[in-house]
């Protein structure tokens, strides 16, 4: 028997709780989480969430930066929807309680810049902006009498009006989701369905996400039949701190936003010889002149140079960085960091409206899972917090209007068929496949790409995609398994969108087509027939 509700939300980062609790004013909601329900990208965020506060500022400022990283591809009226809406989503998180760090400027908040931005307009919290957001989110969405919270939920796949003979135009009717401690797939029935499952920086070898980001919400929704776009765009971070035991430790933008400076093995500042604004360039200028670099010298990292910097500022203004930093041996008031790129956002995903809502009816997204067309080719640094937040608002206006305007009473979804399959019985295949995948991407679909390495990637990936196919269908789900079949999909539509896309534009660089093409710039379309 299907669990019931108004609205279910998949995913508990800033995008799924902001939804929820506006979605609860109206109706029951439940939230499922695959890990813990703090356990989200918003939860590693750094940086903060970028806004127009200050009356030095203007909508006008923050709409040319956003377009100008986006390399041509941000859709003006999706740009301009947010950012004018930026004030009031900030506003709303701090009604919760969320608090921003605090100064005596006109704007009353301490207002950090980062590359790409002309103004100070980053509201933070320290460097663990995120961690404040979803504390404040969360600890609402728990309290709420009408939304349940259920953690260690996988979801596997959306269900769809067509798989329950319904008439009419295809829609989805809810999901199917693995209890990762029972063992069992569980149905979960809604007439509104709300992504938020954040990214897919897993599918790299090399990446600053939590585990949880394995793509899963973006290839459900191309299993189900919705539009992807833009895949081939995934912004590599440029400074991940280099150690063995760091796990990719992010080193936030905001430290160069506060005058750190790149420097190679020999000491030499060289971002200046790749773009006029140097260590405030865009996220993809500077991950692509380190590579660049690294490649040149063969070194392993280059260092970032906090040591010009006030120590004290540096202890106050970046305390869990510094604190971190410590704890593997490094004090950055005194010595440079070792830091790498690493896959950290994708500006690709399932496309949506001004509504949030996809081509699918009734499944509405946001967040990193979302492709909107504010990102374009290229995110501008804090824009997503700000996107989520912006986008979950909107989605739940529209999805509340929709279920008290045409409410449909559906028939029961049926109980999850695991057909004939088994226990599985060879987990090395699934560790080997995955490691293979995140090594040829990295290698073959990385920071730079070539005609010769994305034709190589496609055929590892076809050859892969069939062997984990054959095995999703014969052994019983587990964790790792559903993971794995949601990677080797996200790959390919990776794969697929960088090989259409014949031109070097924002965070796809190839060397085989290094200039843009002639003409307006185009999205990457991408759906399952």
């Amino acid at each position: 028997m299907a669990t019931e509700s108004d609205f279910l939300v998949i995913g508990s980062g800033i995008a799924g709780l902001s939804f929820a609790l506006r979605a609860a004013e109206h109706g029951s909601v439940i939230i499922l989480t695959k890990k813990a329900s703090s356990e989200s990208a918003t939860n590693y965020a750094q940086g903060g969430i970028a806004a127009v506060i200050s009356p030095e500022d203007s909508f006008e400022a923050h709409l040319d930066d956003t377009q100008r990283a986006g390399a041509g591809l941000c859709r003006e009226e999706v740009v301009r929807f947010v950012v004018e809406r930026g004030p009031e989503a900030v506003a709303s998180l701090i009604e919760l309680g969320i608090q921003f760090d605090q100064d005596e400027s006109p704007s009353g908040y301490d207002l950090g810049r980062e590359g790409g931005h002309s103004r100070r307009r980053v509201l933070h919290a320290a460097d663990f902006t995120g961690q404040e957001i979803e504390r404040g989110l969360l600890a609402h969405c728990e309290a709420h009498p009408r939304i349940e919270l259920s953690a260690n939920e996988l979801a596997v796949d959306l269900a769809t009006s067509p798989k329950l003979g319904l008439p009419g135009p295809a829609r989805v009717v809810g999901a199917y989701a693995l209890d990762a401690e029972l063992g069992a797939v569980e149905a979960y029935q809604a007439p509104i369905v709300f992504l938020a499952t954040g990214g897919c920086g897993k599918v790299y070898l090399y990446t600053s996400n939590p585990d949880i980001a394995s793509g899963d919400g973006i290839a459900m929704a191309y299993r189900a039949g919705a539009s992807i776009a833009n895949m081939e765009f995934i912004q590599f971070h440029p400074t991940c701190l280099y150690h063995p035991e760091a796990r990719s430790f992010l080193i936030s933008e905001a430290v160069r936003g506060e005058g750190a400076v790149l420097r190679n093995r020999s000491g030499e500042a060289f971002m200046r010889r790749y773009h006029k604004s140097a260590d405030l360039a865009a996220r993809d200028i500077v991950a692509r002149s380190i590579d660049f670099e690294l490649k040149r010298s063969g070194d392993d990292c280059v260092y970032l140079d906090c040591t010009a910097m006030d120590p004290s500022f540096v202890r106050s203004r970046f305390p869990n960085i510094y604190a971190r930093c410590v704890e593997y041996g490094i004090d950055m008031t005194k010595e440079p960091l070792p830091v790498v790129p690493a896959a950290h956002y994708v500006c690709g995903g399932v496309v949506t409206d001004l509504h949030g809502e996809t081509d699918l009816r009734n499944l509405f997204a946001a967040g990193e899972v979302a492709c909107t067309g504010l990102h374009g080719a290229n995110r501008l640094a804090s824009n997503s917090l700000l996107e989520g937040v912006v986008f979950a608002r909107a989605a739940a206006e529209e999805a509340v209007r929709r279920i008290q305007v045409r409410p449909e009473k559906l028939p029961p979804m049926p109980d999850w068929d695991p057909g004939d399959a088994t226990d599985p019985t060879e987990a090395v295949l699934v560790n080997a496949n995955w490691d293979e995948i995140r090594r040829f991407m990295w290698n073959y679909v990385g920071i730079v790409r070539s005609d010769k390495r994305l034709a190589r990637a496609a055929r590892r990936i076809h050859i892969l995609h069939n062997e984990i196919r054959e095995y999703y269908w014969n052994f019983k789900l587990t964790p790792d398994l559903v993971e794995l079949r949601n990677l080797a999909t996200v790959a390919e539509l990776i794969i697929a969108c960088a090989q259409a896309r014949r031109e070097s534009r924002g965070l796809h660089y190839t060397l085989d087509h290094p200039k843009p093409a002639p003409g307006p710039a185009r999205d990457t379309l991408l759906r399952l027939d």
